[in-house]
């Protein structure tokens, strides 16, 4: 669903430079100055955050039609994450003075700040989970929090820089979901294949794989 209205998302699109990214490129770097915005009309992203003590968390993953970059904008600051392709994608580069332009425009500053709290919460609710819950229930959430519909475009390297787990531990926690048949995994992506088992074992923690292991 696009962050904008479609007279707003038009304005920004006329207003940048295209851009194609291969599987892998870097779109926004941390610690880069916020020079201009991206919209993504085509792809999947991942966010990425380097952490003080060196390790990488995985914050989101974000797909067409969203805003990208835009809070390094606002506050003249330097990127907070990494933004990274999944795929291929297309993207508009919006230069900092025009996006600032639109946001005056169309009045834009109070929903800014509403999405920029939004996702700052995201963030929180990310390392809550991290410091606080078992291994089986952090990646089911994972999964759930990073689903595109009921395909989680990643890989289990990627899942556990989202969950601070080892990929060893991962990989035994992914094991027991598929023989639950609660997940299917392939090449970089895993599917969903019960979601209310899925979320029954994100709050539950081991009920469910542990009744359906015994049948």
């Amino acid at each position: 669903m696009r962050p904008f209205s479609q007279p707003v998302w038009h304005s920004l699109i006329e207003s940048g430079t295209p851009c194609r990214y291969e599987a892998g490129d870097v779109l926004l770097r941390q610690g880069a100055q916020g020079s201009h915005v991206l919209v993504l009309t085509f792809g999947q992203v991942k966010v990425i955050r380097l952490e003080p003590d060196g390790s990488e968390l995985l914050l989101a993953v974000r797909g067409a039609d969203d805003l990208l970059g835009e809070l390094a904008v606002l506050d003249g600051g330097e990127r907070s994450a990494t933004v990274s392709a999944l795929t291929m994608c297309l993207a508009y580069a919006v230069p900092a003075e025009r996006f600032h332009r639109i946001v005056r425009q169309f009045d834009l500053h109070g929903m800014l700040i509403r999405r920029a709290i939004r996702r700052l919460r995201e963030g929180e609710d990310v390392r809550a989970d991290l410091a606080g819950l078992p291994a089986v229930a952090l990646v089911a959430r994972t999964l759930l929090r990073l689903a595109t519909g009921l395909e989680v475009p990643l890989s289990q390297s990627d899942l556990a820089a989202a969950t601070g787990l080892s990929r060893s531990a991962v990989a035994a926690e992914l094991a027991a979901l598929r023989r639950a048949e609660i997940v299917a995994t392939a090449r970089r992506r895993m599917v969903i294949q019960d979601l209310a088992a899925l979320r029954a074992t994100a709050w539950d923690e081991r009920p469910i794989l542990d009744s359906r292991s015994e049948s």
